[in-house]
């Protein structure tokens, strides 16, 4: 009885930051694109050296941004135009002046819903299982050990030639990981 084995891809171990950021230069310039670090805390150029874009986090924040000031000054002008208007001071029951502070608060609320939820969205979480928690070596990840990735779904990756590369970068407990 023969299983098909899916596999996640090719995990190496590296001991510095250094170590790990020269791995990622040299996996994309070697035409690799499927390439992943996970490491115990952030380091300084990884983000370039595996070619990752830049964050679209910051254009959801500023759309719920907006989204929040439109948001509140409707609800404004609805409570205190239409709904309930009240003359306060000689003024007139919707002035937008007076809408400033509420306007505000919506604005921060929305920005700050669509920051953590955008961030969620982005980073497809929660995600409570990830292949790589098959590792052998995957504890050492949020310890002291820097692990570089190589997913099965890269167009360069070859079980036996993918990992005998990562040795040659300095990898350590290079192993195949199953899906």
């Amino acid at each position: 009885m023969s299983h098909d084995k899916r596999y996640f891809g090719v995990v190496a171990e590296f001991e510095t930051t250094g170590a790990i950021l020269d791995a990622a230069t040299k996996a994309t310039a070697e035409g690799y694109t499927k390439v992943d670090a996970h490491t115990p805390f952030p380091v300084h150029g990884l983000e370039r050296a595996l070619k990752q874009g830049p964050s679209h986090v910051g254009w959801i924040v500023a759309a719920c941004g907006l989204l929040g000031i439109v948001l509140g000054q409707l609800m404004m002008w609805w409570m205190n135009g239409v709904d309930y208007p009240i003359v306060v001071s000689g003024k007139p029951p919707y002035a937008w002046q007076s809408t400033i502070p509420i306007t505000f608060e919506c604005m921060v609320l929305l920005a700050a819903f669509g920051a953590v939820f955008g961030m969620f969205g982005l980073n497809r979480l929660p995600r409570l299982y990830h292949p790589i928690f098959k590792y052998s070596q995957v504890h050492r990840a949020t310890d002291d050990r820097f692990l570089l990735s190589i997913e099965a779904t890269d167009p360069r990756f070859d079980q036996v030639k993918t990992a005998e590369f990562l040795r040659r970068l300095g990898g350590h407990h290079v192993e195949l990981v199953e899906e």
